[in-house]
C-alpha cells in the first residue's frame, strides 16, 4: 500500500510542477530540457519504488499512475470548474494585433520565438496576426488579419 501512496503523491507533485513550469511541446524542448525530463523520470522512479525491485511493485506503481491519469481526465471532463486547474486555460499572446507583453513574459516566450512559430504556420510577420493564443496543449494558434 506504501507504493500506492508514494505513486499518488508523486503524480500530484508532477501535476503541480508541470503547471508551474509552463507549457512547451516536446518538439519545442531544448536538448537540456529533454535530458532533464529523463533525469526527473529516473529520480521519480527511485523515490516511488525505493528499494522495491519486484515485478509486483512495478505493476502496482504503473497501475496507480494509469488510474490517476484516467481519473484526472474523467474529473476534468465531468467537472468543468476543475478543468482550468487540471488542464490550464488558453492564454492570449496577441489580441487585436497587439502583443500582450505581460502574457509573453509570464509564459517566458520571446517575440522571436513567437515570430518563429508564426513562420512555421506560413505567417510572414507578427504584423499579419490578429490573435495568437497559447493553447493548453502548448501549441500556439494564430488568426490572421486577412
Amino acid at each position: 500500500m506504501d507504493l500506492v501512496f508514494r505513486a499518488t503523491f508523486v503524480f500530484f507533485l508532477i501535476l503541480v510542477v508541470t503547471r508551474a513550469v509552463g507549457r512547451r511541446e516536446l518538439g519545442q524542448m531544448e536538448p537540456f530540457d529533454f535530458i532533464l525530463l529523463i533525469v526527473i523520470g529516473d529520480l521519480v522512479q527511485q523515490g516511488v519504488t525505493q528499494s522495491d525491485q519486484s515485478l509486483t511493485g512495478a505493476t502496482i506503481v504503473i497501475a496507480t499512475m494509469c488510474l490517476l491519469t484516467v481519473g484526472t481526465a474523467y474529473v476534468s471532463f465531468r467537472f468543468r470548474r476543475l478543468r482550468p486547474l487540471l488542464e490550464g486555460d488558453p492564454i492570449v499572446l496577441i489580441a487585436g494585433g497587439e502583443l500582450q507583453e505581460r502574457a509573453l513574459r509570464r509564459q517566458r516566450i520571446t517575440d522571436d520565438e513567437l515570430a518563429a512559430e508564426a513562420r512555421l504556420q506560413q505567417i510572414g510577420s507578427l504584423g499579419d496576426v490578429r490573435f495568437a493564443i497559447l493553447e493548453s496543449s502548448g501549441k500556439i494558434s494564430f488568426v490572421t488579419k486577412s
